[in-house]
């Protein structure tokens, strides 16, 4: 039994799956695998649907698992697409559609390389697909909807490769052995509204907030550690909403973005933003109310065993030794770390999310062949 990522790439494009629709992409892929001799069990929760598939018996002494996602973002404006965005167009050599890249390329490959490993080389032990219709939006009832099903049914993966977008330029160049931690912070500073000509007789929020966006922005987080550059924050917003220029404001909101390394966790930043802010209060007489989403926490997989399983097949089927990186934003590797350790491989990214997004096709092949050779060499 032969699969053609290439093909299946194209019947998942056309899949209108933007989170949180299924769009037809995990009942192809259940379908499929069912077909291949893979137990199959969909895990929705919130009104995500995610697919859980394995092959080999439950509790195999080594069980090799995968996670990507199904869901893409929304095409954004249709008329400065050149193509369908659901039509998996081939042209000059690639293929065009919402999730090409990002990532329904990764999930055929691996996909067919599982499904063309197991049929032809039935391995000692199991092969898992963990794929979930929720990473690109809040991430609540994916990844951690399939975990949480895992662990109250026993089932376990020994470790995990994420198919995410990893190359920035050419195929092979960069692997993701870890992430850095990520959370937003929304601060609201309440003085005393007035008029513009009696400052005196108001409390201005407006200094108070500025030399707290100062202080915070100013701030050197590290120097970055053995896996990680220095950690980073945004300022992504400062809010007034006040249109008249003689009056003093009541209130200030602003929003600051940090992705931090593994020298940090959030509640340390969280420690850091308390001490921050009540010197502000204690200065300028204001109220700070604070608001924090945390994403997600720093991680690192040390190198090892399986990063370099991955790095040699990366290797041996490119000719390039990929880069152990930690740069980028947040994916489902920070969940799947907590269950068995996760290392992340996959295409080259330039388009993901982009008008006209698409994938070499002969990158696809590529990848299903890594992936299979990653597979073999692991069960050998």
């Amino acid at each position: 039994m032969t699969i053609d990522p290439i093909a299946l790439t194209a019947d998942l494009i056309r899949c209108p799956s933007v989170t949180p629709e299924e769009g037809g992409a995990l009942a192809l892929l259940e379908k499929l695998l069912c077909e291949a001799g893979f137990s199959c069990t969909r895990v929705d929760r919130g009104g995500i649907a995610n697919l859980y598939a394995r092959w080999g018996r439950q509790g195999a002494n080594r069980t090799f698992g995968f996670n990507g996602h199904t869901d893409v973002v929304p095409i954004g404006n249709r008329d400065d697409w050149t193509v369908d965005p659901f039509g998996a167009e081939v042209k000059d050599g690639f293929m065009y559609g919402r999730g090409a890249t990002d990532m329904k390329s990764g999930v055929a490959a691996f996909a067919a390389a599982a499904i063309d490993f197991v049929t032809d080389t039935p391995p000692d032990g199991a092969v898992v697909l963990t794929i979930t219709g929720d990473e690109e939006a809040d991430a609540l009832d994916g990844t951690t909807a399939l975990l949480d099903w895992m662990a109250a049914n026993n089932e376990t993966m020994s470790v995990c490769l994420v198919g995410e977008p990893t190359c920035p330029n050419e195929m092979g160049e960069a692997m993701k052995i870890g992430r850095r931690g990520s959370l937003t912070a929304w601060f609201t500073v309440r003085g005393e509204q007035g008029h513009s000509a009696y400052p005196h007789r108001a409390n201005n929020p407006l200094p108070a907030m500025a030399r707290l966006v100062d202080r915070l922005s100013s701030h050197e987080l590290d120097q970055g550690t053995d896996h990680f550059d220095p950690s980073t924050l945004a300022v992504v917003t400062i809010d007034t909403g006040n249109p008249a220029t003689n009056v003093i404001p009541a209130s200030c909101t602003a929003a600051v973005n940090v992705r931090f390394n593994d020298a940090h966790s959030s509640q340390s930043i969280l420690d850091w933003f308390e001490k921050e802010v009540a010197q502000i209060k204690d200065t300028f007489g204001v109220a700070v109310d604070t608001k924090v989403k945390v994403s997600g926490e720093s991680f690192v997989t040390p190198p090892g065993d399986l990063s370099d399983l991955v790095a040699n097949a990366v290797a041996s089927e490119t000719g390039r030794t990929p880069e152990l990186s930690t740069s980028g934003g947040t994916s489902d590797a920070r969940f799947v770390k907590d269950h068995c350790p996760v290392v992340e491989f996959g295409l080259v990214g330039k388009t993901m999310h982009q008008v006209d997004e698409r994938v070499a096709v002969d990158q696809i092949s590529q990848l299903k062949s890594i992936y299979t050779r990653i597979l073999t060499d692991y069960f050998a």
